[in-house]
């Protein structure tokens, strides 16, 4: 067992399908201290007892806004996240981060207007009990469920609905104003979740640990803490190549590789 740089979290759906204690084992080995979940583990009785007897904090909970549809009941969607953010109160969880809901055949700027208004009092409740939220870029195979495909369009709609930001790094990094738009998207950053990508591969989802491909991620990470950013970097590994190796031989060495790298840049 080895313990993990103090910023690093390794995303659950990382473990996908695991039962809460099969996870606690993961996190003993990994030996992290910060929390990356889904909602429905949130929601689930057993994690406060989880929580009370170790010492982990939740950084980030996921969340899909309006059941994946933005033109489904705002009321249910409005109280379906209202429930995850008492309960991320409650847990001591600093964010919650969403995918958006699909504009079905809504043009992007009207889903964008939509999205704001139903996301508006969920905002207002957030911040009264001291727990971020914040939108991620995600690729447009996932248009069904989010309208936020580029860094620059996340950074837009962030800006437009008053919330934060999610960088995944493996769905921005290829686009060709990457640098600016991290620059921009900095102050209201939340979340930097990171993988690899090895050219030539199209099995979807394609990521690979840390290292293994060729995201220029020190550089990124380096660029990231240069510019101020103060939160964690969560390992998001999901594909076949995670599969192949084995989703705990996977995590362990994204852990290493990419604490190794905290502790240069970061100490």
């Amino acid at each position: 067992m080895t313990t993990a740089h103090s910023r690093l979290s390794v995303h659950n759906v990382t473990f996908l399908g695991a039962p809460l204690a099969e996870l606690e084992k993961h996190w003993a080995t990994l030996g992290v201290s910060r929390l990356s979940i889904l909602d429905s583990q949130l929601l689930d009785p057993e994690l406060a007892t989880v929580l009370r007897h170790n010492d982990y904090t939740v950084e980030a909970v996921y969340h899909l806004f309006a059941g994946g549809r933005l033109t489904s009941d705002p009321q249910a969607a409005q109280d379906a996240l209202f429930t995850v953010i008492d309960a991320a109160a409650a847990a001591g969880a600093r964010l919650v981060y969403l995918l958006t809901g699909g504009r079905d055949g809504l043009s992007w700027q009207h889903a964008a207007d939509l999205f704001c208004a139903m996301i508006a009092p969920c905002a207002a409740h957030a911040a009264r009990v001291g727990v971020r939220l914040a939108i991620e870029n995600a690729s447009s195979l996932y248009a069904d469920m989010h309208l936020a495909h580029t860094l620059r369009d996340t950074i837009t709609l962030a800006e437009m609905s008053g919330i934060g930001i999610c960088i995944d790094v493996f769905h921005c990094w290829a686009e060709g104003d990457f640098e600016a738009m991290v620059q921009r998207a900095l102050p209201r950053t939340e979340l930097i979740q990171l993988s690899d990508y090895v050219l030539g591969d199209r099995a979807l989802p394609g990521r690979a640990v840390p290292g293994d491909g060729v995201i220029p991620l020190e550089a990124f990470v380096a660029h990231a803490l240069e510019g101020g950013y103060s939160h964690g970097f969560d390992l998001e590994l999901i594909g076949p190549r995670i599969e192949a190796e084995g989703r705990a031989e996977s995590a362990q060495r994204a852990c290493e590789v990419v604490g190794a790298m905290l502790h240069r840049l970061a100490g």
